[in-house]
This record gives C-alpha cells, sequence and structure tokens, in this order.
C-alpha cells in the first residue's frame, strides 16, 4: 500500500483531510449544543456560526489545492492494488466532484436557513402553529430546489438530494419496497386490534426513575463515560463529535413512561455502529470509506437494538423487576403483560412513538409529502391539510393540532429531504439481517434470555459494522445474506409478533 508518511500523496492528503474533519467536528459540537444546551436567543448568532463553518468545508472541499491533492493521491494509487484504498479515493473524488458543482453563497444561505428554520420549528411546535414556520420551510424547500438543480444529477430533484443520507437510491425502488407495506400493515394492524387488552395506562415513572434505568441499560451494553455522553433534546438524536467522543441525546415525555428507555436504547444502537465503524487511528482516517453504509444501515442498527432487543419478551423478562422496583408497584402482575405494554401494537400520531406495526406508514406519508414539495409544487401552506388526511388514509387518525402533526418532526426545519425512508428501509435490513444472525448463532431470543448481549454486538462488529462503505446498504444486505433486500422478512416477523402477542 502507498505510505502513509507525510511525503507521500496520500500522506499529504491524510494531513488534509485531518484538518476537515476537526473543521466538521467543530460543526458538529455547535449542533450538538444548539440542540441540548443554547438559549432560544443564541440562534442567529448561531446561524452565522454554522454558516461560516460550511462555507470553510465547502471551500476545503471543492478548492484546487485539494483538488491536485486527491489526483497526485489516485496517481500514486495506480500501483496500489489495495482495494480499500481504490475505494476511498472514488468516494472522495465523488464528493469533490458534487462539492465543485456548489455555489458557496448558496451553502452559506443553506445553513443560516436551517439554523433559523431550527428555532422557528421549536417555537411553532411549542405554540401549535405552522405558520410561524411556513416561510422558514418554503425558504428551506427553495434553497434544496437550487442545490438539486446545481448539483444537475441524472436524477430528480428528490432522489439528488437523498443521495447524501442513501447513496444510489431511486424512487422507483422505494416504491418497490415500500408497496408491500402499504397494502399490508393496515390489516396487520387490524389484526392487532383483536389481541387481549392491556393493562391500564395508570402508570407513569418519575423522571429520576426513568434516568436510572436509562443509564443501567446503557452500562449495561457498553456504555462508557470517557467516551460517551447522554444528555436531553427536543428530538432524540447520536452524533460523533471526534473517535473517542460518543453523544446521544433522549427525552422524557410525560405519561409515555418507556419512551426514554426505548429511545435510549434506539440512539446508543446509533453510536454502537458510529463507535464500530472501520476508523484507523487518532486520525479518523480512512475517510470517508469508515464512515456509515447509509443511513438506512445506520438505521437498521437502532431499530435493531430498540425492537428486536428492548421490545423482546426475553428482554422483557429480564427487566420486568427493575421497572416494577422503579415505579414501587407491580403495573403489570407479570413479565408477559409487562411485554405486551412495551408492544402496544396499535396506531398513533407521533411517529418516534409508533409501535412496529404503524412504524413504516408515518414513513410512507413523509416520503409521499417530500416529493409533493419538492417536484409537484404543492404549497407549503397547504401542507397541514396533507399531512392529516394522509394520517386518515393510511392510519385512519386525524391529529388536532399541527404539534402532533406536520411539526412533530425536526427534519424539515433543517431542510433534511431524502432522509425520511432511510427509518423504514431500516425496519427492513434489520429484519433480513435478524434472520442471518439467527441462522449463525441460533435464535436470538434465546441469546437475550441468556444475557449474551456480548455475542450479538460481536457477529454485528464482524458483519456490518466493519464493512463502513465499502459498499451501498442493499450490496451490504446482498452480501451478508445472499439475497436482495425484500420487505417479506420484516413481514414475517410482524406477522410472528403478533401471532406470540395473541397466545
Amino acid at each position: 500500500m502507498a505510505s502513509l508518511d507525510q511525503a507521500s500523496a496520500h500522506g499529504r492528503l491524510r494531513a488534509y483531510l485531518h484538518t476537515t474533519q476537526l473543521l466538521g467536528s467543530i460543526h458538529s459540537t455547535l449542533y450538538y449544543d444548539q440542540n441540548t444546551a443554547m438559549p432560544a436567543a443564541g440562534a442567529p448568532w448561531r446561524g452565522e456560526q454554522l454558516a461560516l463553518l460550511a462555507r470553510q468545508l465547502h471551500g476545503r472541499q471543492s478548492c484546487r489545492e485539494y483538488s491536485d491533492l486527491v489526483a497526485a493521491a489516485e496517481a500514486e494509487l495506480a500501483t496500489d492494488a489495495d482495494p480499500g484504498a481504490r475505494r476511498n479515493l472514488v468516494l472522495l473524488r465523488q464528493e469533490l466532484e458534487r462539492q465543485r458543482r456548489l455555489d458557496p453563497v448558496l451553502v452559506g444561505r443553506i445553513a443560516e436557513a436551517q439554523a433559523r428554520g431550527y428555532a422557528l420549528w421549536q417555537q411553532a411546535k411549542a405554540d401549535q402553529n405552522f405558520a410561524l414556520f411556513s416561510p422558514a420551510l418554503a425558504e428551506l424547500v427553495s434553497l434544496r430546489q437550487e442545490q438539486a438543480r446545481q448539483l444537475a444529477e441524472p436524477r430528480s430533484c428528490w432522489e439528488t438530494l437523498a443521495q447524501t443520507f442513501e447513496p444510489d437510491i431511486s424512487k422507483q425502488r422505494l416504491r418497490e419496497l415500500f408497496e408491500p407495506l402499504r397494502q399490508q400493515l393496515p390489516g396487520l394492524l387490524a389484526q392487532a386490534a383483536s389481541l387481549p387488552p392491556l393493562p391500564p395506562a395508570n402508570w407513569d415513572l418519575q423522571e429520576a426513575a426513568q434516568d436510572q434505568l436509562c443509564e443501567t441499560l446503557l452500562l449495561e451494553w457498553g456504555y462508557d463515560a470517557s467516551r460517551c455522553q447522554r444528555s436531553r433534546s427536543p428530538h432524540p438524536f447520536s452524533t460523533t463529535i471526534g473517535p473517542a467522543d460518543f453523544r446521544i441525546t433522549t427525552r422524557i415525555v410525560a405519561g409515555l413512561p418507556f419512551s426514554a428507555f426505548l429511545a435510549t436504547a434506539h440512539e446508543w444502537g446509533h453510536s454502537l455502529y458510529e463507535q464500530g465503524l472501520p476508523r484507523s487511528g487518532e486520525h479518523f482516517f480512512p475517510w470517508p470509506l469508515g464512515e456509515a453504509t447509509s443511513m438506512a444501515v445506520h438505521e437498521s442498527q437502532s431499530i435493531f437494538f430498540e425492537c428486536r432487543l428492548a421490545r423482546s419478551a426475553a428482554f422483557a423478562e429480564r427487566w420486568y423487576p427493575r421497572f416494577r422496583s422503579a415505579l414501587g408497584r407491580d403495573a403489570w402482575g407479570n413479565g408477559r403483560r409487562f411485554w405486551r405494554s412495551i408492544n402496544p401494537m396499535r396506531a398513533g400520531l407521533t411517529r418516534v412513538e409508533a409501535d412496529e406495526l404503524s412504524y413504516c406508514l408515518h414513513i410512507v406519508l413523509r416520503f409521499e409529502l417530500e416529493l409533493a414539495l419538492l417536484e409537484e409544487d404543492l404549497p407549503v401552506e397547504e401542507l397541514p391539510e396533507r399531512w392529516n388526511s394522509g394520517m386518515e388514509q393510511l392510519l385512519g387518525l386525524r391529529p388536532g393540532h399541527d404539534g402532533e402533526g406536520c411539526l412533530q418532526d425536526v427534519h424539515w426545519s433543517e431542510g433534511l429531504f431524502g432522509y425520511f425512508p432511510s427509518y423504514a428501509l431500516g425496519h427492513l435490513i434489520s429484519a433480513q439481517l435478524s434472520e442471518a444472525m439467527a441462522a449463525e448463532l441460533g435464535p436470538i431470543e434465546a441469546q437475550i434470555a441468556a444475557g449474551n448481549e456480548a455475542a450479538i454486538l460481536a457477529w454485528l462488529g464482524r458483519k456490518v459494522w466493519l464493512l463502513g462503505r465499502r459498499v451501498n446498504a442493499e450490496q451490504l444486505v446482498e452480501q451478508i445474506t445472499g439475497r436482495p433486500l425484500s420487505a417479506e422478512p420484516f413481514l414475517a416477523y410482524l406477522r410472528d409478533k403478533l401471532a406470540r402477542l395473541a397466545d
């Protein structure tokens, strides 16, 4: 392999990318602070800070100096047979060409609009008033459409924006994967309505008790306080600041005592994936080969820890005594009824609190609305009504106000169009990977019952995490499972779970 000392072309590129990554980590730190500790009045200044960093990052990733460094490394690599190094340079070249097409002024305007949009979204959600956020959303739609025009890829506007999250995805492929969900999930929801009634929802947990349960879960799943941090934010998320600095956030929701616990499991799944990616040394290199395969694969890991582990019957049996102790009384009677409580299996208005049956229908709605906003000239002002009618059609529910309707998610406040389908794809990928894991390790529930999460983590680290961006999401699935990605393993898992809940 080509030498990585400073004298080599690859070494000079590595040093340049290290500085770029430092700037990117500063951006991530400011974003984390904005979501966890920054006072609301700090939003305008934070917008200017983020815009400045965005322009600097764009300049470093599109300038002549960087282009020359990549070209020199490509020439040096001509005699290097290492496939990882070759793939890394292909990815760097691809991103370089994308960045060179973007106007720096547009990059700065997007960053400022994101900070402004986030602040207005928080206010609008709190006030349950979409009109407060509508102008910011309209601006973000316009800016992202301009971004797609400048990138000028042989894809539609939405597909171009989605490449950031899901390389090689297309609307046609998503429709193929989502159609079985649209067709079969409503029937499964109707079937779930006949399940035995849940225990009365007449209990809640104090914040301190919820925090303690979350802390215990993280410690059992490998949380290291010297490398990790958990905070509160309006919307749970995970982010990586540096090679030994991993952050997650959760939130306590009154009347939803499982919310913080399940969100912690979900976000820790994200963080474990980040911690297991094939990055080397303190310089966070190779890059971008050591980044996540895609957001769908990222979501498959968080969904695995939330749904396959924390919502499993075996896990419920182990944790039932702890929740009973935290509550100070027994609200369930036995571990099985506790398991039923963690798996309500009924349609709800909120995506992040949705059960496994209804979750993907929330995503189908958002996918269709994004296409309408970006490619079908849907006026932003009409979004709330389109959202509400879509909820009625897909889930039989209608939001009572904008806060539990089209303002519930943070993503559009940052112009992250193209992100939502990764959540549903994550469910499909998680199910198909779980089948492959069970074929090798034996039933996953048996591993959980034995407290053998270490074997599960080792399998994921060996099979999934180490691939990084050597492949795209569908290639990863086919490489590990031996067949193309399909909705059927996920639907089969849901049918089996419903049958077990009905026993």
